[in-house]
């Protein structure tokens, strides 16, 4: 809401002349609080910072039959279900980060020689993934992020690196037959790894580590024209590393790796909204540490009826302990019921 306050101001009286030259309160208060998480991921088979990345898959006719598939970076892809028990584990696959659309999966793999882009097919009926093809990239595949184009309907993938380059790549799939073609590439500045990329806006988020989270635009053809969504330092809302972005319902979510928490922000307005953190329950420990996360509405079952949230956890086990990396899985309602 804004005012129009002409000359005749002067003549009212002294508060209400105030009153209407004060700014005008935000629509939302930032706010904080935590949440807990009712499963967890069994433990990636390496030690030390292996886990990395979640994303959610949605079965197509039985939401009980979801999936998240994940990354060890430290030489494995896997697939989890909803209670959190391993049904697939695929060696050989040093995956950084994953992402899905559909029933295709891929995940960036930093270990191949010049980086690679490792394509999956997941079959309903199995919930097992099948390697199509492995596409060399031109830039360290360490972050990525899928996007269905909005206007042609084409898939593609956004590998990223530590050196701050990004790429875009268009995948055909047709059957088991993958034709890749890069279509874009440009340098974001300094380290880049987390990234999200908004179907249904034509968004690209971006995270610079050190520096924020920038959108772009998604489309082969948008340059490299920016904006920051917001920032790490004075006058930002996140502490560095900036790590994993998704976005589900009417919010986005960044991680917030420095201060072992996540931020949220309204999808449509960017609007920074506050922050939570996942602690300690009883059916779960917390998440500290996070790289990747992702979240989804959609009905997953009896256990995430209205949706999930899953973060990394990058110590694993009670305070005090430290185990093998996994992976915590949140009810949205939980989070959802901070930020209205």
């Amino acid at each position: 809401m804004s005012f129009t306050v002409s000359l005749r101001t002067a003549a009212l009286p002294a508060a209400v002349a105030a009153a209407l030259l004060l700014p005008t309160a935000p629509a939302q208060a930032a706010v904080a609080g935590s949440v807990t998480a009712t499963v967890e991921s069994t433990p990636v088979s390496h030690s030390g910072d292996a886990a990395d990345d979640p994303a959610i898959w949605v079965h197509p006719s039985d939401p009980a039959k979801s999936v998240v598939v994940a990354t060890d970076k430290k030489g494995a892809l896997e697939v989890y279900d909803m209670a959190g028990a391993r049904i697939q584990r695929i060696d050989g696959d040093h995956g950084n980060n994953v992402d899905l659309r559909g029933n295709i999966v891929v995940s960036a793999d930093d270990e191949a020689a010049g980086g690679s882009l490792h394509v999956y097919r997941i079959d309903p009926a199995t919930r097992k993934l099948t390697l199509l093809k492995d596409v060399p990239t031109e830039v360290t595949a360490h972050g990525l992020c899928l996007y269905t184009s909005r206007t042609s309907g084409k898939l593609y993938a956004f590998p990223n690196s530590t050196s701050g380059r990004v790429e875009q790549w268009e995948l055909a799939v047709s059957g088991n037959t993958v034709k890749a073609t890069s279509v874009r590439l440009w340098d974001a500045g300094s380290a880049v790894e987390g990234c999200y990329a908004d179907d249904s806006t034509g968004k690209l988020y971006l995270g610079e580590e050190d520096v924020g989270v920038w959108t772009y635009g998604a489309e082969p053809t948008a340059g490299t024209a920016r904006t920051k969504l917001d920032s790490t330092g004075s006058g930002g809302h996140l502490t560095a590393d900036v790590e994993g972005i998704t976005a589900a319902g009417n919010r986005i979510y960044v991680s917030s790796q420095g201060s072992n928490d996540f931020t949220v922000y309204d999808r449509a307005s960017h609007a920074y909204l506050g922050r939570f953190a996942v602690a300690n329950g009883t059916a779960a420990d917390d998440c500290e540490d996070t790289d990747g996360i992702d979240a989804s509405a959609a009905n997953l079952g009896p256990a995430f009826p209205q949706g999930v949230f899953v973060c990394q956890d990058g110590s694993n086990g009670a305070p005090g302990t430290s185990g093998n990396q996994n992976f915590k899985f949140v009810p949205l309602q939980r989070i959802t019921a901070l930020f209205g």
